[in-house]
């Protein structure tokens, strides 16, 4: 027991700080003495801590959990890129039973952050659309690469600020993006022009339609077309998130208040 002893100390030995992951009442006031930076990450600040990152989604896997906590904390500034993180957390229940360390890198600056939080549509549509665009980068349609753009949130204001291509066929629907069907859909319909328009929780309002806001004012990096330049202005003008698949680079990009917030490779996600 000494050995096993001898390795949890290691585990928490001269860390920068120690995260608890959704911890209970009980769980948390244990550690409120602790002097090392004591982080609580959480859909909710039930336990009234100092320094909290909102947790908009219970990541199944532990991994994306914790990198999206301590990429949440950098951009809060709690801890700074080199830092040893101790993180203590629920793996097979909602009792801690995990404890992790992790260094802080540079790298998880990816933007998931940013995308999930402070955003007008559910997480869990942004989500659900974000691994939409996903799929279709690893896989592209029958094997060849497409692009393709949705636009979550602030629908009515969208739509006032585009205009129809083409025959809308979610006019008289009522389905939401996340379940399997649709997202076979709209990978179908992703092969024509034109945007996606998703309400916030998720009602698919609009395929094919033509984003009608200027350029001006939005920065989008060198190279890029017009349906980035096209996501970003939207986003500039409305409250909307856009995900965008690029066809010529298979990268997915993300569009906040008319900056670019988020770029990735499919195949590292």
């Amino acid at each position: 027991m000494s050995m096993l002893a001898d390795f949890l100390n290691d585990l928490v030995a001269d860390v920068d700080g120690l995260f608890l992951f959704s911890p209970s009442s009980s769980f948390y006031e244990r550690f409120e003495s602790v002097e090392t930076g004591l982080v609580v990450v959480a859909p909710q600040n039930s336990v009234g801590a100092d320094q909290f990152v909102e947790l908009p989604l219970e990541f199944e896997n532990v991994r994306d959990r914790v990198r999206f906590g301590i990429e949440g904390a950098m951009d809060e500034d709690l801890v700074d890129a080199g830092d040893a993180i101790a993180c203590a957390l629920g793996t097979f229940g909602d009792d801690s039973d995990t404890l992790l360390r992790v260094r802080a890198d540079e790298k998880m600056h990816s933007g998931m952050y940013d995308l999930f939080t402070n955003s007008r549509a559910d997480p869990s549509v942004i989500r659900d659309v974000f691994e939409v665009a996903i799929e279709l980068g690893k896989k592209g349609q029958k094997g060849s690469p497409v692009g393709a753009l949705f636009v979550v949130g602030d629908a009515g204001k969208v739509m006032n600020k585009s205009r129809p291509l083409s025959y809308n066929p979610f006019e008289k629907s009522h389905v939401h993006v996340g379940d399997p069907i649709v997202n076979v859909m709209l990978k179908e319909f992703s092969r024509l022009d034109g945007a996606f328009v998703i309400s916030d929780s998720g009602k698919i309002v609009s395929a094919y339609r033509y984003l009608e806001p200027g350029a001006e004012g939005v920065d989008i990096p060198k190279g890029l077309g017009a349906r980035h330049m096209a996501g970003g202005a939207i986003t500039r003008d409305t409250n909307a998130t856009a995900i965008v698949l690029s066809e010529s680079d298979g990268l997915v990009r993300a569009f906040k208040g008319g900056r670019l917030i988020l770029e990735l490779d499919p195949e590292d996600y």
